[in-house]
């Protein structure tokens, strides 16, 4: 059944254009389900009703450009079957990578935002995600923070697929301290776009979210990340995330791998299951890192394709052939 088309207008560029083919396995897809929002602590559709997203982010916007581009987003979709795409855009690192630090803003920027059009042409979501890692603190480059959300907010204000991750993973700062920043950066985002979903990370490394759930922000459709990998982090993280759960707050899993904390071995598939089979259980949105052919073992590609679009099997690494396969066996239930 075709879909019915969704016209998004937006400043920055042309991003009207729905996927024109059958999604893989269509499911809680933009199309369909229009823009999220969040009721009684889960993630929902335009209706009300609870929707599941799952699927893979980018490993940063300047270390993957040849996968920016309509052909591989509709692979992303159609093949693998996600129905959410991250774009990590890091904000401090090398020249060439960092946002905050040397980085080209301008090219940067409007590869964000071609993203939301590649996306909403394959019928995905789309995480915006403002990739703090070694900077710590959100604070640290908070003016570069509020241009960067004012101006994509701006041009997607329309756009029913974007999602908007404010801080990727603190470290070494406290709740208050990402609380203050958030506290800064959401109503410019809502000034824009008054019902713009928003994810906002947690202390140590967006694992802390027991911490706040103790004393979360006052904002609606407000969610909070939870990143783990399946090597590292076990029944210990669960049980903090089943905490904040019992609470009310809601979560989304922007980041996970199947293998150690640092993206490299060693790989852990069983515990990724038991993982998986909680997150489901919960209603917790999950995407795995990342969709590269980095030397890393958590890199879905495999380090000998040259490929950016027209995948098989063949094309991938393990992790890439497991996160296909998890999709699958969890959207035809």
């Amino acid at each position: 059944m075709k879909k019915l088309l969704t016209i998004c207008l937006c400043l920055f560029m042309f991003c009207g254009c729905t996927a024109t083919k059958e999604s893989f396995d269509g499911k809680d897809r933009p199309s369909v389900n229009g823009r999220l929002q969040v009721v009684d602590g889960k993630l929902c559709d335009s209706k009300g009703d609870p929707v599941m997203l799952r699927g893979i982010s980018g490993n940063g916007v300047s270390l993957s450009e040849r996968y920016i581009n309509e052909n591989t987003f509709n692979d992303i979709s159609h093949f693998f079957g996600a129905n959410v795409f991250r774009m990590a855009l890091y904000t401090w690192g090398v020249a060439t990578v960092g946002y905050c630090t040397g980085g080209d803003k301008n090219k940067l920027k409007q590869q964000m935002l071609d993203s939301v059009e590649y996306a909403k042409k394959a019928d995905m979501y789309v995480i915006m995600d403002w990739h703090i890692l070694e900077d710590g603190d959100p604070n640290r480059y908070i003016d570069e923070a509020k241009a960067f959300f004012d101006e994509v907010s701006a041009a997607c204000k329309d756009c029913n697929n974007v999602i908007y991750e404010i801080c990727n993973e603190p470290n070494h700062v406290e709740w208050s301290d990402i609380k203050k920043y958030a506290e800064e950066i959401i109503p410019i985002i809502r000034n824009n776009d008054p019902k713009a979903l928003i994810i906002v990370g947690t202390p140590n490394w967006s694992q802390d979210v027991d911490v706040a759930a103790a004393d979360p922000l006052d904002y609606e459709n407000i969610m909070y990340t939870l990143h783990f990998y399946s090597a590292t982090h076990k029944q210990e993280l669960r049980d903090k995330a089943k905490k904040a759960i019992d609470k009310g707050l809601p979560i989304f899993v922007t980041e996970y791998g199947i293998t150690a904390s640092s993206g490299d071995n060693p790989y852990d598939t069983v515990e990724a299951e038991v993982w998986i089979d909680f997150l489901e259980e919960n209603g917790i949105s999950y995407v795995m890192w990342n969709f590269s052919k980095a030397p890393e073992a958590s890199a879905a590609i495999a380090g000998n394709c040259l490929k950016s679009e027209g995948f098989t099997l063949d094309d991938l690494s393990r992790s890439g052939k497991w996160l296909v396969e998890t999709i699958e066996k969890r959207t035809q239930k």
